[in-house]
């Protein structure tokens, strides 16, 4: 479906991308250790009774620099760092686990990074088996790992496979050389394919590859190239993200010239090109940057209407409480948000101290968890049922802006409910920030260094 370029103008502007809400610029810089941990009790008790908990583990070493990179890491070729950060991982689980009054569920585990497969396979084996050997394993888990095409092995995805991780996620991020020469991510495409191989010859069931568009150097012919290579290999899962331009947080994207970067528009088109070919080969549009295969688990979560949203991505399970082991890792209790220190010095020396190394957080009012709610709803099933208990500041902030959208064909929606339009779908996040409290009671967060466009 056509585009006005004035949608796209008009709505080029630095929005969130709705991992949390409140976001994280909106945090506060300093967190009650104590009251995080009888949160964390309680929602424990709740959540591993009900439904099993999330784990994700944050590992951040990286043998090269990806400059166009957001992520928390550390670059080092030196793998004598990965016992010490075990260790640490070791310790602050056993912190977290004498708050645990019960045996632990593990519904979901993930790895994440940096680049997880830096670390061996026995090294991986031991963190998890450490975490295995005094928990329960809920029947409908789900293990996944975030993959380096490069430096994953088949000896890793054995591992992994053994341990009960049945889902794999590739950095593919684009195949052009001269793309991946300007980003530092050289990676030939005969290591996508090896990789991918080797993940369906072990038995993994769901592989999802990472795509980005915007980055410097990208053309229609060349997106649409790495685009086709892809639905050749056919992973089940597609993550088509848009590059986040945020240099005053990455400073690796300093290094690039930004006449480089394609244009809003240009930008737009490269997602368009990417989207119409993922669907004409079968790929499906379930939400904000995810396609996914009709046969895969997400695409039948989607249509159930179980899909959910966390600091992961999209996940089929849903759990209340996250748990994020690692430097500078995010845990979800469904009542507040914490966020480990973000530096490797200052993680070490909270968890040497055996003291939770949580520096920043959230706890949520009445008022944040229903608009939280809104914008899960909003992201996950493209609509949103309004409670009568929030009218009066639906009324004030939310409807005016619902108004604005309307106008341009983007949302439909009356005093009970409000939908998402076709052509609304290409701008999930300016629609979520309707419910955004934070950045409607302060607008002038916009004109700030803060967040990435929406484009």
């Amino acid at each position: 479906m056509p585009i006005d370029p004035y949608l796209v103008n008009k709505y080029n502007i630095p929005v969130p991308r709705y991992t949390s809400y409140p976001t994280v610029p909106y945090w506060k810089d300093v967190i009650d250790a104590e009251k995080w941990k009888s949160v964390f009790e309680q929602q424990f008790h709740l959540s591993n009774s009900k439904e099993g908990i999330s784990l994700y583990i944050h590992l951040p070493f990286c043998e090269s620099l990806c400059t166009y990179c957001g992520c928390n890491k550390k670059i080092t070729t030196n793998h004598s760092v990965e016992s010490e950060y075990l260790n640490a991982l070791i310790q602050e689980w056993s912190i977290y686990r004498q708050l645990m009054y019960e045996t632990p569920v593990i519904r979901e585990f993930h790895f994440g990074g940096g680049t997880p497969t830096f670390f061996s396979p026995k090294n991986l084996a031991r963190i998890a088996n450490t975490i295995f050997e005094r928990s329960l394993i809920h029947p409908k888990h789900e293990f996944s790992i975030e993959g380096h095409p490069n430096n994953t092995t088949r000896k890793h995805l054995e591992t992994l496979y053994n341990l009960g991780f049945r889902r794999i996620s590739y950095g593919v991020q684009d195949n052009n050389p001269e793309v991946q020469q300007i980003i530092n991510r050289i990676q030939p495409y005969e290591n996508v394919i090896r990789a991918m191989n080797d993940a369906r010859e072990t038995g993994f069931k769901s592989i999802n590859f990472d795509l980005i568009y915007g980055l410097p150097k990208q053309t229609i012919s060349s997106i649409e190239k790495t685009i086709n290579q892809v639905i050749e290999l056919r992973p089940d899962r597609i993550a088509f993200y848009s590059y986040a331009h945020v240099p005053w947080t990455s400073r690796g994207q300093r290094l690039f010239n930004e006449n480089d970067l394609p244009g809003a528009s240009e930008k737009l088109a490269l997602y368009l090109k990417g989207k119409q070919l993922l669907t004409e080969a079968g790929y499906v549009d379930i939400g904000m940057d995810h396609f996914a295969l009709p046969e895969d688990d997400l695409y039948k979560s989607w249509i159930d209407g179980a899909l959910h949203r966390n600091f992961m991505g999209y996940t089929t399970q849903k759990t209340t409480l996250l748990l994020g082991l690692g430097v500078s890792s995010i845990s979800d209790s469904g009542l507040a948000f914490a966020q480990n220190k973000k530096d490797l010095h200052g993680y070490y020396e909270h968890i040497n101290k055996r003291e939770l190394a949580v520096t920043r957080g959230y706890f949520l009012d009445k008022e944040d968890l229903a608009f939280r709610k809104y914008i899960l709803d909003l992201s996950c099933k493209n609509a949103v049922v309004f409670n009568s208990k929030d009218l009066s500041v639906l009324q004030e902030y939310t409807f005016p802006e619902l108004l604005k959208l309307e106008k341009d064909r983007l949302v439909e929606w009356n005093e009970n409910e409000m939908s998402v339009t076709p052509i609304g779908r290409h701008f999930i996040r300016n629609i979520c920030r309707a419910f955004d409290l934070y950045l409607l009671r302060n607008q002038q967060a916009e004109k700030k260094d803060i967040f990435s466009k929406a484009i």
